[in-house]
């Protein structure tokens, strides 16, 4: 892989001067308030989502089992992605909602703690297990389910302060 010139490895805070990964040191930075919010969807067929809504999946209860699978992974992501600072969370949130539109589900996660660092990566996580669980749970009867659109919506807190998607 081609190496960037510094001026692009200075912009990255995970690529030392070096183009070598490293963990950021955040022991400088004060504990503030932070916040994630993340989303993502499961788009399905209609039969799969009553199946669901029914609380008749082989697996039992997809949503309950999805939401409890977010939060833990939002505590392991420092497990999971490399350079990630293990974090004592104050609050995980799991929001998943059926929609007959889709049709699907869409998980929102909501992550704060109180530290020197944000959790945008432990919302992130948090949606991406769920959507791979509740995957997990209908797959016997339907292999075409679609994981989707999994983006930050929110972030608060921090050098870089606010930051709200546009859609």
């Amino acid at each position: 892989m081609a190496r960037k010139d510094p001026q692009q490895r200075a912009a990255l805070t995970h690529i030392d001067a070096k183009g070598e990964a490293r963990m950021v040191d955040v022991s400088a930075k004060p504990a503030t308030e932070r916040m994630a919010v993340a989303e993502g969807s499961v788009v399905m067929s209609k039969a799969t989502l009553a199946l669901i809504v029914s609380g008749h999946a082989k697996k039992g209860d997809v949503l309950g089992t999805a939401r409890l699978a977010g939060i833990m992974a939002a505590k392991r992501t420092s497990e999971l992605i490399p350079l990630c600072h293990p974090l004592a969370l104050s609050k995980v949130t799991l929001d998943i909602t059926t929609d007959k539109k889709l049709p699907g589900c869409v998980v929102r996660a909501t992550v704060k703690v109180a530290g020197p660092t944000g959790v945008e990566m432990e919302a992130l996580t948090a949606v991406s297990v769920a959507c791979l669980t509740i995957y997990d749970m209908v797959k016997a009867v339907e292999r075409g389910v679609r994981i989707e659109a999994i983006r930050l919506i929110e972030k608060k807190g921090g050098k870089s302060g606010h930051y709200r998607s546009g859609d």
